[in-house]
């Protein structure tokens, strides 16, 4: 079955493969090459993160505050937690897409790097393209393991909040706060290893923009 499944996508993969160069080459007619565009979608990926960053404390504060009740309209907060978690899953999605697109972009960028070094006639310009292709490389692999580290972190905590929403929903009572008190600890501490690792990311991603922008 995943034999045929595979199968099944390929001509998928290849009309996307296709769609994505055919994108990039119209881009590169009007005057934007590979590398800028490249840049371009690491910024939009950090500022992302970034966003998420911020969704994922601002869903905190909701399910703190949501331990602190003391009586009062428990559908409401229940509909403030399930916000919070939408919210939070749909900047999850996007984490995933903005990597996606850099990943896209730089199989191209790469490709044709290594194409074009090798119509160097003269092997110092040669060596010297190589060097820097390497060196690009090397600090892509670095950017993209921080942004996969960080992406990595989102659904267990995704998954948590899925749950006590759920349960709050069908529980509006004092055990569905009960049960939202035993995993606050926990919860607080997976958004804060996410949002150390949100920011190194963030700081990786930087680096890699200005060192493009100054090759």
């Amino acid at each position: 079955m995943n034999h045929i499944i595979r199968l099944l996508s390929l001509p998928v993969l290849l009309m996307l493969t296709a769609c994505t160069t055919m994108y990039l080459e119209g881009l590169e007619k009007v005057g934007i090459p590979k590398r800028d565009v490249m840049v371009y979608r690491v910024e939009k990926a950090r500022d992302t993160q970034q966003e998420t960053k911020e969704q994922f404390k601002s869903a905190l504060e909701q399910f703190t505050a949501a331990t602190n009740f003391q009586g009062g309209d428990l559908e409401a907060t229940y509909k403030k937690l399930n916000d919070a978690y939408e919210a939070s899953a749909g900047k999850a999605e996007e984490v995933k897409s903005r990597i996606a697109d850099i990943e896209s972009v730089s199989e191209a960028l790469f490709t044709e790097w290594k194409q074009e070094i090798t119509q160097y006639s003269n092997a110092s310009l040669r060596q010297n393209s190589q060097k820097k292709l390497d060196a690009t490389q090397v600090h892509y692999r670095q950017l993209i393991a921080a942004m996969k580290q960080a992406e990595a972190k989102i659904e267990p905590i995704l998954t948590v909040f899925h749950d006590q929403v759920m349960y709050l929903k069908h529980n509006l009572n004092a055990r569905a706060i009960a049960s939202l008190k035993g995993e606050l600890g926990n919860i607080k501490s997976d958004v804060s290893a996410l949002v150390s690792s949100m920011e190194k990311s963030i700081n990786e991603a930087n680096a890699f923009i200005s060192t493009m922008e100054n090759k």
